[in-house]
């Protein structure tokens, strides 16, 4: 089953008016799954017939999965502070991004979702407010929240609550990135673990990426952030990151650990001169995710690499976190997971490899994220690796 990625040309570009036009009023809206045109139909869906349910409910917690939407329902948590590329504005202008968020799991999951965008950027109280809010949702995906807050908040909320949490900031793009890189080295004829990987960028995606590749099997993954090449010294989650990557224990800065790279991963707003392309291994991998503008443009990329991917809906093989999360959090729930793991996320990067794998080229290292095979293929790994933990 061949389906050719849909990218977006010159013609296609939607105009600004046709942006802000679609986005009012919001692009959410409930709907119902019970019928409410008469007088008995009410009776049933309100009083008195649904007294009987919260009967049972008291009677019996656990009933609240079978009567209510809470077993199936996504929160999307915000505080606004790392939205898109725009950084810190707010929970009122992130707001747009999460209805976004909840209409993707809609559409590719079959997820309904609510967006909750917190008036606070303290770690402790989003925690309590959303264990407070607990009855209300099946699972938690924390969104656009900054780093390092957001290592120490998703880990928090992992201890707190008793459903599926994850910022998929971190590993949505991890999960994808991964399942990328897999098709990459299944065009070009390589392995995982040969390939030197440089990651510019050690925030939240950043430090995902390079564990989910570890696990995988990377051997030779060196990070850096604005201040160079990560070492044991810098203090933190960073120091903890260095501990485990660079065995080469290279020093400096993107020019001292490009040389000789097969792949870079850019999850940064910095700019990757195009001299520092050259110094890559021959039939190098670029992946510049910076998103709306990448640390280096696909077409001066193609120059020096085999293969180019970026994080927009323009050029070919984009990255895009919808091929991973609605799929991971179906599957968490079908199988009433009480938690995501390590396993279950390599689980959904091989699914969505495995989709690729038929149709693979240069130009198509990923499926489409229309490609109907996709959610429900990371659903059923995902669900099994709950299984087999």
């Amino acid at each position: 089953m061949t389906i050719v990625p849909e990218q977006l040309t010159a013609a296609s570009i939607p105009t600004r008016d046709e942006i802000f036009d679609a986005h009012r009023g919001g692009k959410l809206s409930t709907g119902l799954t019970a019928s409410l045109s008469d007088a008995r139909d009410l009776a049933i869906a309100y009083t008195p017939g649904v007294a009987d349910v919260s009967r049972a409910i008291a009677t019996d917690p656990a009933l609240v999965a079978r009567y209510t939407w809470t077993d199936r329902l996504v929160a999307v948590v915000s505080d606004g502070t790392a939205v898109l590329g725009l950084g810190d504005i707010g929970p009122r202008a992130a707001l747009p991004v999460m209805e976004g968020k909840s209409a993707l799991f809609k559409t590719f999951g079959g997820l309904d979702s609510i967006p909750i965008v917190l008036d606070t950027t303290d770690v402790d109280e989003i925690v309590e407010t959303l264990v407070r809010l607990r009855p209300s949702f099946g699972a938690v995906n924390l969104e656009d929240i900054s780093a390092p807050r957001c290592f120490e908040l998703e880990a928090k909320l992992i201890e707190a609550l008793d459903c599926p949490v994850m910022h998929d900031d971190q590993h949505g793009t991890a999960i994808v990135l991964l399942a990328a890189l897999r098709g990459a080295c299944a065009v070009d004829g390589r392995e995982l673990s040969s390939l030197k990987i440089v990651i510019s960028g050690a925030g939240a995606a950043g430090v995902a990426c390079a564990k989910i590749l570890l696990a995988a099997g990377a051997r030779d993954v060196v990070v850096l952030d604005s201040r160079g090449i990560l070492t044991p010294e810098r203090g933190g989650i960073k120091a903890e990151l260095a501990e485990i990557t660079n065995p080469r224990r290279v020093a400096g800065g993107v020019a001292e650990a490009l040389a000789g790279a097969d792949v870079f991963v850019g999850l940064s707003s910095a700019t990757l001169p195009e001299e520092l392309l050259a110094s890559m291994a021959p039939r190098g991998m670029v992946f510049a995710l910076s998103n709306p503008d990448p640390e280096v443009h696909p077409e001066v990329a193609a120059r020096y690499a085999s293969i180019v991917a970026t994080g927009r809906s323009d050029f070919p093989n984009q990255i895009n976190n919808v091929l991973a999360f609605p799929g991971v959090f179906r599957g968490a729930l079908d199988a009433g997971a009480r938690r995501i793991t390590e396993r279950m996320k390599l689980a959904a990067a091989d699914a969505i490899f495995s989709v690729a794998r038929d149709d693979l080229a240069a130009d198509r290292i990923v499926p489409s994220p229309f490609d109907p095979r996709v959610a429900p293929a990371v659903a059923a790994a995902v669900a099994a690796a709950v299984d087999a933990e």
